[in-house]
């Protein structure tokens, strides 16, 4: 087979970008087929040199051209050579390379050979540097991670098996006319579910809870003065729900202990981060028993799987319920990972600008530090969440929010004696000591 010096030259060129001693195996090459190297009959390790052939006779091959070997047969120049006998005559053996095709031009020269190797080896410090330029938390940002999620864990009890001690729920009475809105904003939900599986985008647009509720006060569901007087006899499920609120105030305090530097704060500081921001953090966790398909909070069997319209049966109306089921659609949507979800909640915690805290520093200084590992986290570990620490924060602000109007509805429903009696004393010192 004839070759120009400029076809040669190309294919040399392209070899540049294979492997040192072997070419591309051909498209028709079925790999099904045991390799068999085309001079001995020995186990094949792929094309080299245009041909199929063993490392042996790969290296005999290059060897012999490059000290342009001149070989004489000691028989009659037609010996068959075998893996056993290849060695026996080299003659024979060379001509059986080049009648299978292998071809001298093929062989790269040292230079090339060495440039080769200054390829491979420069690919891969390239690759180690990228690597090794990946974002990566430090042992102590992994060491608050763990910590914070072992917390996590040891004070949510995912089976809720708890629950069962609670006073229990009682879900009959009269229908008041929050409970009729609320009932309403359900079973609308149920109809509307699928717009929340879908692209998040989309799920606002079709399920847009403000607008259902100016539609319920246009079918006169609104709340009068005469609701008021309804609601007072109704409160069928306030005592579970107050001793389920107890029992989360409990598991939040277990958890702020573990944060790194809670426990150095003063005493009053802690009880004030603690009273402004439990039921923030609480409506948090309740975020990982909230059901997107029923926009309800499962938490075990369906004696304790709540909807709006339980909540408005312990003295809350949609003021709270309507924003508080749209944050925590938004919250469900972004697909936290757990690590994520336990810094927010320990960030939550940390605010600086809670009523009563009085060193505002070394309080800041603690969430600027869980904020800096959360913002490591994502950068490491959750990809494309370049915006997702800023929707994270956008939650908080959300959550002051709610908080707001929850102490508005808890101070109301408090000066009610029938119904504050019904609240336990953690509840009642919690929530009953805050300032808004």
């Amino acid at each position: 087979m004839n070759l120009s010096g400029m076809d040669i030259d190309k294919q040399k060129q392209s070899l540049s970008l294979l492997d040192i001693t072997s070419t591309q195996v051909p498209d028709e090459f079925d790999r099904n087929v045991p390799r068999i190297c085309g001079v001995c009959g020995d186990k094949a390790t792929g094309f080299h040199f245009n041909a199929m052939t063993c490392e042996g006779c790969k290296g005999f091959f290059r060897r012999s051209m490059k000290r342009k070997a001149s070989f004489t047969c000691p028989f009659n120049g037609s010996c068959t050579i075998t893996k056993d006998n290849r060695r026996h005559c080299q003659a024979c053996r060379l001509k059986r390379c080049l009648d299978i095709g292998m071809m001298k031009e093929f062989i790269l020269t040292d230079e090339e050979v060495q440039r080769k190797k200054e390829l491979i080896q420069r690919r891969k410090d390239e690759e180690a540097q990228r690597e090794a330029q990946k974002p990566r938390l430090s042992e102590e940002q992994r060491s608050i991670i763990d910590t914070l999620v072992d917390a996590h864990h040891k004070t949510y009890d995912d089976s809720y098996s708890d629950f069962s001690r609670f006073r229990p729920p009682v879900r009959e009475g009269p229908v008041t006319r929050s409970a009729s809105r609320a009932a309403s904003l359900h079973s609308l939900s149920d109809a509307s579910s699928d717009s929340f599986s879908h692209s998040p985008e989309s799920g606002d647009r079709k399920m847009n809870l403000s607008s259902l509720l100016m539609m319920y006060q246009e079918q006169g569901l609104s709340s009068s003065p005469d609701s008021k007087e309804d609601e007072g006899t109704s409160l069928s499920m306030l005592p579970h729900l107050a001793d389920l609120v107890s029992y989360s105030i409990q598991k939040v305090i277990g958890f702020a202990k573990t944060i790194p530097g809670f426990r150095e704060l003063t005493a009053e500081d802690q009880i004030a981060l603690l009273k402004s921001s439990a039921i923030e953090v609480i409506m948090l966790r309740s975020n990982q028993s909230f059901s997107l398909e029923d926009m309800s909070w499962s938490c075990g069997g369906p004696e304790f799987k709540y909807c709006v319209n339980d909540v408005t049966k312990a003295g809350h109306s949609l003021e709270l319920l309507e924003p508080l089921v749209k944050f925590q659609v938004g919250l469900k949507k972004l697909n936290l990972h757990e690590e994520e979800h336990v810094l927010l909640m320990a960030i939550c915690l940390l605010s600086p600008d809670r009523p009563g805290v009085q060193d505002h520093e070394r309080v800041e200084a603690l969430q600027d530090r869980i904020s800096e590992v959360l913002q490591a986290y994502i950068c490491a570990h959750h990809p494309g969440g370049r915006l997702l620490y800023a929707k994270m924060i956008q939650k908080l602000a959300d959550l002051r929010s709610l908080n707001e109007e929850h102490s508005k509805q808890y101070r109301s429903l408090s000066f009610q004696p029938e119904h504050s009696m019904q609240l336990t004393p953690l509840v009642l010192e919690v929530f009953g000591g805050q300032v808004t």
